[in-house]
């Protein structure tokens, strides 16, 4: 088999980085976890489950075959739903080890709050030429071909260069760092502030709310990420501001989606049951409320969010607490 890039994940985001990767004459392998889904993609040339609509070509193989996928593979895109991801490497048994990783998975592990490239590190065998791809980028869109553009970071900025050259075409316009914990961390913590405007549109807020509290948000993003290593600057780029305003108002966001059905009225328990597609907001909240505990940091979205999704708190009532905090100046240093 001619050497070609392996997609780890056949959800929509996997599957709009195949088609990307393809649109450059990039051969292209997805894998997924279910074997029996990947033989019916495979036929069918449509990913209905996670992105209906949209036609694979057939010179994207499809697998759930492990032997199949890494035959010829010379580089690896991961893009294995977060809390996933540590069980779908540990099923490779090492043979992971020595490829070039791209993370494109956005959110934290609930139980150590790990970023998935450190994941890639400990369980895959990633090394120093790990690039995170990150910023706003709605599969939906991605697969049919319409603008985009991101930002890939690594510690080396040969390798976030190699990526950049490779992946980047008329459409998909690729941008570069050396802020991997910024470039990671916005792309998972922007989720969390989007299930909150999405809480914020069920409930009726109006505009003025939903623009105020994704601001916040965004203090909210930069001070955590700042103290886990992460530069404040990116939070101003594609990765950080970029990727929060379109998860927070595109009809596309999964985590906006979700929180609007909660400030509708329905139970979490409830939404989770009735959709395949991951809200990786719900879960990236939960670790996130936890370090914030343990680290004596105040974040009055993410606690405020956490009752509501975790603890059966009334938003409405969240949402007096949170407008009835003690006033601060704008540029206060201290929490927000």
């Amino acid at each position: 088999m001619t050497a070609h890039t392996l997609v780890l994940g056949d959800g929509g985001w996997g599957t709009a980085l195949a088609l990307a990767l393809h649109r450059t004459n990039r051969p292209v392998v997805v894998w997924s976890h279910d074997h029996d889904y990947a033989v019916e993609v495979a036929q069918s040339r449509m990913n209905s489950k996670f992105l209906p609509g949209v036609e694979i070509p057939v010179e994207i193989l499809w697998t759930g075959d492990h032997d199949q996928a890494l035959e010829g593979v010379d580089e690896i895109y991961s893009v294995i739903p977060t809390q996933f991801l540590r069980d779908v490497l540990r099923g490779f048994e090492g043979r992971l080890a020595g490829f070039p990783f791209v993370s494109a998975t956005k959110g934290l592990e609930i139980e150590t709050l790990s970023r998935p490239s450190e994941i890639l590190v400990e369980e895959g065998g990633a090394g120093e030429d790990l690039v995170v791809l990150s910023g706003p980028s709605h599969a939906e869109e991605v697969a049919k071909g319409m603008a985009t553009s991101v930002v890939a970071a690594s510690s080396s900025e040969e390798s976030a260069r190699r990526v950049q050259g490779r992946i980047s075409g008329p459409e998909f316009r690729v941008y570069t760092s050396l802020d991997v914990p910024g470039v990671e961390l916005g792309g998972a913590l922007k989720n969390i502030i989007a299930v909150a405007a999405g809480v914020a549109e069920g409930l009726g807020l109006g505009d003025n709310a939903r623009a105020a509290l994704v601001t916040r948000g965004l203090v909210e993003m930069a001070r955590f990420a700042a103290i886990h290593g992460a530069e404040r600057e990116t939070f101003s780029g594609l990765s950080g501001v970029g990727d929060l305003m379109v998860t927070c108002w595109s009809p596309h966001s999964r985590n906006r989606g979700l929180g609007f059905r909660i400030g509708k009225g329905e139970s979490l328990d409830e939404i989770l049951s009735s959709q395949e597609k991951v809200a990786e907001g719900v879960w990236t909240c939960r670790a996130v409320h936890q370090a914030a505990i343990e680290q004596d940091l105040e974040l009055p979205i993410t606690s405020r969010l956490f009752s509501i999704l975790f603890e059966g708190e009334d938003p409405r009532v969240s949402v007096g607490e949170l407008m009835s905090r003690p006033a601060k100046s704008e540029l206060d240093p201290h929490p927000c």
